[in-house]
């Protein structure tokens, strides 16, 4: 299967300023984040970003990259942009990877493309991990996705859902925020309509689920690393690297 990655970065993060460019262990955030896509199954791995400063930075590791618009308001809009910018063609997978992602597991990256690939009725694909603590459950800015029995997403809420009327068991899912597109989907993803649902979430890909389009899950059996939002976050990663991942 032909699959590329791109992976969107820019230089404006509110939490932490210049975050692709964060120092982990001798390399920027994004390159780090690139370099372990590029041991996936990816035939090309792309940064698209709005800085000049990353666009030096990647080449300079012999990493490609595109420079995009610095009016996107978001990831998705920012790789089709690079996506047009390449002239891929339109059956050509394109995953989403996020440039804060340098702990990703670059199986994780293959599964994904995978699932689209063997997901004829869906236009993307992401990944759900099983929720193993009760924290996860009730902190919203832990994702949740609930599925149907051809794993394809139903709804994501930043709530606890399911909810259990009757405490019967069920296992939650957190929704792991890396996606595959078809591209020619991709290229019409922006020109949706923002739905009411997604507007409340604050959850992108509810755009898709509301538009009546189907969104493949790929199921993990394993816990992931996670990227990095805070200062905390950039401390653990930073920990990670120090011991050798």
């Amino acid at each position: 299967m032909d699959f590329v990655v791109i992976i969107p970065a820019r230089m404006e993060s509110t939490r932490l300023p210049g975050k692709p460019l964060l120092d982990i262990h001798g390399k920027p955030m994004v390159v780090r984040t690139a370099l372990q896509a590029h041991k996936s199954n990816a035939t090309r791995v792309i940064i698209a970003t709005d800085s000049n400063d990353v666009l030096k930075i990647a080449h300079s590791f012999n990493i490609e990259a595109v420079l995009t618009s610095r009016n996107h308001t978001s990831g998705t809009d920012r790789i089709a942009e690079a996506a047009r910018s390449l002239n891929l063609d339109v059956d050509r997978i394109v995953v989403n990877v996020q440039g804060d992602e340098p702990l990703i597991q670059p199986q994780i990256i293959n599964k994904v493309a995978n699932k689209l690939s063997n997901s004829p009725a869906c236009v993307m694909s992401t990944c759900a991990s099983i929720i193993s603590r009760d924290e996860q459950l009730h902190n919203p800015n832990v994702v949740k996705v609930v599925c149907n029995y051809k794993d394809e997403a139903l709804y994501f809420s930043r709530a606890s859902i399911p909810f259990s009327r009757d405490g019967n068991h069920i296992q939650a899912m957190h929704h792991i925020g890396i996606y595959a597109f078809r591209n020619s989907f991709l290229q019409s993803f922006s020109q949706l309509p923002t739905g009411q649902l997604e507007s409340i979430e604050s959850l992108e890909q509810l755009r898709a689920l509301e538009n009546g389009f189907a969104i493949a899950v790929e199921r993990l059996n394993h816990d992931i690393l996670g990227g990095v939002d805070t200062q905390q976050d950039l401390e653990r990663v930073r920990s990670y690297w120090s011991h050798g991942l």
